[in-house]
């Protein structure tokens, strides 16, 4: 009969004979854990690669997306602010926050009430400015709302006193580029305070990223731009010029129209 103290005598002289041992060497450890990091950075490195891309596409969409809305949405107040007959004036003036162009929008609309008193009925404005507090590199744009008429009959009823001031409410951050012009002719304007309204805006914004020029402003590529023109009254009169060339019987050889 074979005692167990006999047993483990056995195993113990045949593990030599097949090459087993009872522990690893300094030598197979480090090389496993030079093995282990290799995989570990190699796996480091395909998570960043994704993580880089997916950012990139993020960005891609919201390169369109974003900027698609805030034109909307300036272009809707202005349709609802700019009526016919109603007194209403813009004013536009641009310049740069921290390097980087901002502009500001004003659209004031003025009723006159029983005591012939002028009383703002609406007030919109739109700003970009520069927000030392966000994490996001740029500009901030605001939106602002105020007057005797409630934007959300819903809600601003129940604000309190203080919200119903002038509050501004943050729309988007990460802005590089935001510029309100007034077209004349073949000139870009970028002061607007007359009282008469201008017959249209161009709103360009970018989320793109910018270059730091020598001077120390930042710059964004035109190709990154977005861009909208935004009629002020679409229902007014349009007077179009057209001249005719060709014989005096109306051959149509050709139209130029303008307005």
């Amino acid at each position: 009969m074979t005692t167990a103290v006999g047993t483990r005598t056995v195993i113990k002289k045949a593990l030599p004979r097949f090459g087993w041992r009872g522990g690893f060497s300094l030598a197979e450890i480090l090389a496993a854990l030079v093995i282990g990091s290799m995989l570990l950075i190699a796996v480091l490195g395909i998570y960043n690669r994704a993580e880089r891309a997916g950012a990139a596409v993020n960005r891609k969409l919201d390169s369109s997306r974003v900027p698609g809305e805030v034109l909307q949405r300036i272009a809707e107040d202005l349709d609802k602010l700019i009526a016919p007959g109603s007194e209403t004036k813009i004013t536009i003036a641009n310049k740069l926050k921290s390097g980087f162009p901002a502009a500001k929008l004003t659209i004031v609309r003025n009723i006159v009430d029983s005591k012939n008193k002028e009383v703002t009925l609406e007030e919109i404005i739109w700003i970009s400015g520069y927000d030392i507090e966000s994490e996001a590199e740029g500009l901030t744009l605001y939106r602002g709302h105020s007057g005797i008429t409630l934007e959300d009959k819903l809600l601003d009823d129940q604000r309190a006193g203080w919200e119903k001031g002038y509050p501004l409410v943050p729309i988007c951050s990460g802005i590089t580029f935001f510029e309100i012009q007034v077209p004349s002719g073949k000139k870009m304007l970028d002061k607007w305070t007359n009282s008469s309204l201008p017959k249209g805006i161009v709103v360009t914004i970018s989320f793109a990223e910018f270059v730091r020029t020598s001077t120390g402003d930042y710059e964004v590529a035109d190709e990154d731009k977005i861009t909208r023109t935004i009629a002020i009254d679409r229902t007014r009169k349009i007077t179009f010029e057209i001249e005719r060339r060709g014989d005096e019987e109306g051959l149509d050889n050709g139209r130029t129209g303008s307005i």
